[in-house]
């Protein structure tokens, strides 16, 4: 028996407003055509604690207290002897979020850890690839509330890309400005 999740909030608005702004805004002839976040994906290069791995599993750790799941450990596929790192060392750590922890996160970040941001203005506008994706900088993983002060060892970033299926950075801008996303003037 299929267990039936309750929808959270940030995709009730979705399927309530958002797709139906979206559709009168770029006149939408199908509700396929009504464009929507596929995944989101948290990438962090902790290439900076490669010989220490209580730090890199610390990191790893806050990384699934952030996201609520377990990280992919991402391996170097080169040796660089400039920065001491050989085939097959751990380098980072990625999560892909789809689905329900997909707008968690979303409605965590933008209700919750944006706005205890120092001197938040707001997200850059211009930060889209092209084909509809957006990539947001995290400089350190304070501005979660998961994240306790005392525990961390050394702030860290990470990037958020925001994978949507919008043809083009206009309907991407649009449909994560309707999610609530704080972009800057």
């Amino acid at each position: 028996m299929a267990e039936v999740k309750e929808m959270n909030r940030l995709m009730a608005a979705y399927k309530n407003s958002v797709v139906p702004a979206l559709k009168e805004h770029f006149k939408y002839e199908n509700i396929n055509q009504v464009p929507r976040l596929e995944k989101i994906v948290i990438n962090a290069g902790l290439g900076d604690v490669k010989d220490n791995a209580k730090s890199f599993q610390l990191a790893v750790d806050e990384i699934k207290l952030i996201s609520g799941q377990k990280p992919m450990v991402t391996k170097a596929k080169k040796s660089v002897a400039n920065f001491k790192v050989r085939e097959g060392m751990p380098i980072g750590a990625k999560v892909t979020l789809r689905n329900q922890r997909m707008y968690e996160f979303m409605d965590k970040l933008v209700s919750v850890a944006l706005p205890r941001v120092r001197d938040f203005h707001g997200v850059n506008p211009n930060a889209f690839d092209g084909r509809g994706n957006y990539t947001l900088g995290i400089k350190e993983q304070l501005i979660f509330p998961e994240i306790s002060y005392d525990q961390v060892e050394k702030t860290r970033g990470f990037d958020v890309t925001f994978v949507t299926t919008a043809k083009s950075d206009e309907e991407a801008r649009e449909l994560l400005r309707l999610l609530g996303m704080p972009f800057s003037k």
